[in-house]
């Protein structure tokens, strides 16, 4: 694996779950990180977990002038991570058409204003995080699997047309991050409990194992408009 020291790295959604386990990641093995996220008050946390070990900035994906100022502000990038989303999941029928416009805008929307904007140097990287429903769809989340493989697409197609940066996704199947913490305890256990079962690795991921995936994409020159997919078995169950 080729080193991250000293390089810069962007990482948009990452006070929390998989950005935050990214940022930690780069971090350890040398990368100067920058964490962006809208809320300015989740980055307390993150100051408790990481310490001055990475900057952080104000950033909104849904504020296409804020991110083309930011960007040309700032030195062209090694690597940015796009990580942030916020959707709400059920059926077509069931969901209103309001949210899932929103869903779309924040996950898809909300890379492609990123990708458009971000200034990075050449022989660097894109990751956007899909998800495995874009291969294994479900009844219940329908959208969610459409939108994970429109951004699949988009890296696809980005990977030629902003070459020589290399623009990659990664596909987590289900992970234990805070997006679960809104529902109640017991039946959150019971939800990760009953999915490991199904699982070839009888375990539900953590946030560490799709950084990972993440750092592996930075650091392999070789790898450009892939989908990693790290999902325990989730596809083939």
């Amino acid at each position: 694996m080729h080193s991250l020291d000293k390089q810069r790295i962007l990482v948009i959604g990452g006070t929390s779950g998989i950005g935050l386990a990214t940022a930690a990641a780069a971090v350890d093995a040398g990368a100067a990180v920058t964490i962006a996220s809208r809320n300015q008050m989740k980055f307390d946390a993150v100051a408790a977990k990481l310490g001055g070990a990475v900057q952080t900035k104000v950033l909104d994906t849904g504020d296409n002038d804020l991110l083309e100022r930011f960007f040309q502000k700032e030195h062209a990038w090694d690597h940015v991570l796009v990580s942030a989303a916020q959707t709400k999941t059920g059926p077509v029928r069931g969901m209103s058409l309001a949210d899932a416009a929103a869903a779309m805008e924040s996950k898809f929307w909300g890379a492609y204003r990123v990708a458009r904007a971000a200034r990075i140097k050449d022989g660097g990287s894109l990751t956007l995080i899909s998800g495995f429903l874009s291969e294994r769809p479900s009844a219940t989340a329908v959208l969610q699997g459409a939108i994970n493989a429109a951004l699949e697409g988009l890296a696809r197609g980005l990977a030629l047309e902003l070459a020589p940066v290399r623009v990659n996704a990664v596909s987590p199947g289900m992970i234990e991050t805070p997006i679960w913490d809104d529902l109640p305890r017991e039946k959150r256990r019971e939800m990760f409990e009953s999915t490991a079962a199904k699982l070839p690795v009888r375990k539900i991921g953590q946030p560490d194992d799709i950084a990972k995936a993440v750092l592996f994409l930075m650091t392999t020159t070789y790898a450009t408009g892939s989908t990693v997919r790290v999902d325990g078995g989730g596809v083939i169950a």
